[in-house]
């Protein structure tokens, strides 16, 4: 994915533990999230990664409950269905109270509840005497705050920081501040309701004396500030909590959803449905899916256009708000440094102190070759799923924009193919979606040169030109859709002549600087088969390629084929297995009419999803081959949520399923749809084609899947081919 490179580089995460060595729980909102370990507590463990983030910034790094200086006895930890909201449940160890009365282990309950709104985490301890006499005991909370960068929590080195300034207590509140290198006040300001029995420094006490069956509460509220005082000034718990739950009934309410008869199966789409919901941030131009926390929770141009890809059928919502956010975002020069040129879609932009001071390029970076492209074929996707011309016409000069960008600049050495090469001293040194530092070479293992021209980017060319020609149309010029149309078809012909490996029956991962083919089995040819440019002759060879033992680890299809010289099954991108990428793959087979093979590589990843923590896809796992009934073996520093895995899900439904929307001529075509193993019937729910809405129903049968209609709201025919 992003920007984990050369492993001697300032970006690249270190990992002296693993993530997984723990069970961690994550909440979101908006540029604000929190890692927690199954206490609700944040402590320097695995990766040192817990913490409560603000815009690039760690504004909480400790935070430790005690009961009388001893930690609790652990119970239980989950969040809700919607994932908003971390449930923990405690209770004391044996202890000595008052005049050392004892107090048996389970006799106090500690119930925490915990979230995140508008740059606040709010928390209740419910604490509750199930005992038979009146207790005595004192809850101790500690706190501490580093103001790290996200990127010094992922192992950059800075030669100088800013100043953390002493720990102050005013009235009811702990204050840590940070005065940043880039002249940037950084505040937490933590406060209590009731007030504690006493604070002194990062400590707030609390005395209690609990009657036999008596509950008192206790509300915390953890303020992240930039620049400004920080006053307690927030809504109170209740009315946060309300309007959380405001938000996510809202995002519901816009989307369509589905469900089934199958337990398991539903329990990996309500997941993905809350990641998705949970990842989405509400930006001046609309919603945008975030990438994925920990280390890329901030808007990247590839994930959030593949995010909205995935879920247009689901939420066209998310596509509208990427499309807005990246035309507002779009280069308008040429700048080296941050490796920009005029049209080009941004690859990620930070907020923190580094990036604030450029010690990092990613403040606003375009280090990438794909998302402008695929920017162009989101809104034609977005127009073929709504019909929404109005809008796709108030964005159509940054639309006419990145085509310039693909014309002009994005073919450095005029050969037709679509190629980059890395100018900014701190960028990347690979701009596809594989962009690790060795994640394109040569069969022999030898790393390829740039320019470099990735196949799956001309495939996203091919479907740009393609997704502009039928806008054209829309908008009534004809003729120019006809002259993109044959532009498309003459790059289709060219790639198949400059790119495709008879011996290797697929497509070269990539063309080096000499024109060289770099011939290694790898995933990336799937994405040609999801954008309809690889010549329909070889579709069935590269299925089988892709499928085969070497390739299809028994969780999905790897990112580089076993039989290679740089396969490591535990590498960023040359032997992992993504959800995201075999979303792609499973869409572009039943493209091809591959449909049995759409649904065995989809029937893979929920698979997957049921044997990961939360049925929760993480970004990647490692690629060894699948051992009977054992669970797949963890990337030790995966984002979990990731935007673009939980994504996934939605995608390879709908590639079983041949889903097709068509709102301008109002219908849905199921092409031979077919329903995921063990699933009999699955329901779908306000599926939106315009301004239509209609419930629908699919059965399993013998031979076939039968769709009924069970609610229609508006003009829409459903067509079911088989």
């Amino acid at each position: 994915m992003n920007d984990v490179i050369e492993v001697n580089n300032q970006f690249y995460i270190l990992a002296e533990a693993s993530h997984a060595d723990d069970t961690a729980f994550v909440l979101k909102s908006g540029d604000t999230f929190g890692l927690f370990d199954h206490y609700g507590d944040i402590r320097p463990w695995g990766l040192g990664e817990q913490g409560i983030f603000h815009e690039g910034t760690r504004f909480l790094s400790v935070s430790d409950l005690r009961i009388d200086n001893k930690r609790p006895l652990f119970l239980s930890s989950n969040a809700n269905r919607a994932g908003a909201i971390l449930n923990i449940d405690l209770s004391n160890t044996d202890l000595l109270g008052r005049d050392n009365a004892p107090i048996p282990r389970g006799t106090v309950h500690i119930a925490r509840s915990k979230f995140l709104w508008q740059g606040t985490c709010y928390e209740e301890l419910q604490i509750s005497n199930f005992g038979m006499h009146a207790v005595d005991f004192q809850l101790v909370m500690n706190f501490d705050a580093d103001f790290a960068d996200i990127f010094e929590v992922r192992g950059t080195r800075r030669a100088h920081s800013g100043e953390k300034l002493p720990t102050r207590t005013a009235g009811d509140s702990i204050i840590f501040s940070y005065k940043g290198l880039d002249r940037v006040m950084r505040t937490t300001r933590i406060s209590f309701r009731p007030a504690a029995t006493a604070l002194c420094h990062g400590t707030a006490q609390f005395a209690f004396h609990l009657d036999a069956r008596a509950t008192e509460r206790v509300y915390i509220a953890i303020e992240c500030e930039v620049d400004r005082a920080s006053s307690g000034d927030h809504p109170r718990y209740e009315v946060a909590r309300q309007a959380i739950f405001h938000a996510i009934e809202q995002l519901s309410s816009e989307a369509a959803a589905v469900e089934t008869t199958r337990g398991v199966f539903n329990a990996s789409l309500e997941r993905s449905r809350s990641d998705v919901f949970m990842m989405l941030t509400r930006t001046p131009h609309g919603l945008y899916p975030y990438a994925g926390v920990p280390w890329f929770s901030a808007p990247f141009g590839r994930d959030g256009i593949i995010t909205a890809l995935q879920t247009l059928w689901i939420s066209p919502s998310i596509a509208r708000g990427a499309l807005a956010f990246l035309a507002a975002t779009q280069a308008k020069i040429r700048d080296d440094a941050s490796d920009a040129d005029p049209g080009k879609i941004v690859h990620e932009m930070r907020g923190g102190e580094m990036a604030a001071l450029d010690e990092i390029p990613f403040r606003r970076y375009y280090g990438t070759v794909d998302a402008t492209p695929l920017f162009v074929v989101l809104a034609g996707a977005y127009y073929t799923y709504t019909g929404d011309l109005d809008f796709i016409e108030s964005i159509w000069s940054n639309i006419e924009f990145a085509m310039y960008w693909v014309d002009q600049y994005g073919d450095l050495d005029g050969d037709g193919f679509v190629e980059y090469a890395q100018r900014s001293e701190k960028g990347l040194r690979h701009q596809g979606w594989k962009d690790s530092w060795d994640a394109i070479s040569h069969s022999d293992g030898r790393l390829a040169n740039g320019p470099i021209a990735l196949c799956e980017v001309q495939g996203y060319v091919y479907a740009a030109r393609r997704a502009l020609s039928r806008l054209c149309t829309a908008l009534g010029d004809k003729t120019r859709a006809e002259l993109l149309d044959q532009e498309a078809q003459s790059l289709k012909e060219r790639f198949d002549k400059a790119f495709w490996c008879e011996e290797k029956s697929t497509y070269a991962l990539a063309l080096d600087d000499t024109k060289r083919r770099c011939e290694v089995r790898s995933s990336n040819p799937g994405h040609c088969l999801f954008t309809s440019i690889a010549n329909p002759e070889r579709a069935s060879r590269i299925v089988r390629t892709l499928l085969s033992e070497t390739s299809f680890s028994g969780w999905g299809i790897r990112t580089l084929d076993s039989s290679e010289v740089r396969y490591n099954p535990m590498s960023y991108h040359n032997g992992s297995v993504w959800p995201h990428d075999n979303a792609i793959i499973a869409q572009g087979f039943a493209n091809y009419g591959f449909k049995e093979e759409a649904l065995r590589l989809s029937s893979s990843i929920f698979q997957l999803s049921q044997g990961v923590h939360l049925s929760r896809l993480p970004e990647l796992v490692c690629g060894f081959p699948r051992m009977g009934d054992e669970s797949p073996t963890l990337y030790p520093v995966a984002c979990s949520p990731q935007a673009w895995a939980a994504g996934s899900v939605y995608m390879m439904l709908q590639a079983c399923l041949g889903l097709e929307i068509d709102a301008p001529s109002r219908t849905i075509r199921f092409n031979r749809p077919m329903l995921p193993n063990l699933v009999n019937d699955l329901r779908i729910r306000n599926l939106r084609v315009g301004p239509a809405l209609v419930d629908l129903s699919l059965h399993r049968y013998p031979d076939s899947v039968g769709v009924n209609v069970d609610r229609r709201s508006g003009p829409v025919e459903i067509i079911v081919l088989t």
